[in-house]
């Protein structure tokens, strides 16, 4: 978990496979970054129009979970087959704008009153969010060190376990109010999640620098990008729900 998709392993792996006449390159992964979160957005109109066609829940249900689990299964396979990335990633980008715009179509209906801006604001504060984490990277305001990135790996994991109990708790039927309500524990809890999220983007921005500058294969700019659409989306989704914790204390 580097960010868990982009590792010196997978860069390692790649090396041997370089080609001179075709490397990664910065502008290259970026340009491709753009054009996969174009297709996050196609994906997210779509669903977003179907809801609010009917503003049933149950009839975007089905692009939701799909493009979820979809995305999921795509994202395993990129993940341990990196040459699979220029051909798979579109994919999973518009499997998972699929879920992103139902799920930011219910919850733009359900704050209509108390959040009527909760949607633009989630996604404002994520790009700028990217966009302050680019410039302290580039700045070397923070520099990404073995001890930075065993700290965001013991976040990422820890991170990781509690979504896994709240998930098991939710299907036995336990309140959780405490961790997933508008009280003030559950915002600490979010706006440390956050801050993760923030932070693995420096990985995601040392990992593409570096594998551009040691002439890692072309495929690898689709493997680069995938790795940090991969956490904007996880930090859209954050912000989204803290967002919505502090609308439910209006």
């Amino acid at each position: 978990m580097n960010n868990p998709v982009l590792n010196d392993k997978v860069f390692r792996q790649s090396e041997s496979e370089r080609v001179s006449s075709a490397e990664m390159t910065v502008k290259g992964t970026m340009t491709k970054t753009l054009l996969l979160l174009l297709m996050v957005a196609a994906g997210a109109a779509y669903s977003w129009t179907v809801f609010y066609e009917s503003l049933n829940p149950s009839s975007v249900s089905a692009y939701m979970y799909g493009g979820l689990f979809g995305g999921f299964v795509l994202a395993m396979i990129v993940s341990f087959f990196p040459k699979t990335a220029p051909y798979l990633t579109p994919f999973y980008a518009a499997g998972e704008g699929l879920f992103l715009g139902g799920i930011s179509a219910m919850y733009n209906a359900a704050f209509a009153e108390t959040a009527p801006n909760i949607i633009f604001n989630a996604v404002a504060l994520t790009l700028l969010t990217a966009v302050v984490m680019f410039t302290i990277y580039r700045k070397e305001i923070i520099k990404v060190t073995d001890k930075f990135r065993k700290v965001i790996l013991i976040s990422l994991t820890t991170i990781l376990i509690y979504y896994i109990v709240c998930m098991i708790l939710n299907l036995c039927g336990v309140n959780l109010d405490i961790l997933q309500g508008g009280n003030i524990l559950s915002i600490v809890i979010s706006v440390v999640i956050v801050g993760v999220a923030a932070f693995s983007l420096l990985l995601d921005f040392d990992f593409i620098t570096k594998a551009s500058q040691m002439g890692a294969p072309k495929y690898m700019e689709w493997y680069g990008a995938f790795g940090l659409v991969v956490t904007l989306v996880w930090l859209y989704l954050e912000i989204l729900k803290l967002l919505a914790k502090f609308a439910n204390r209006n």
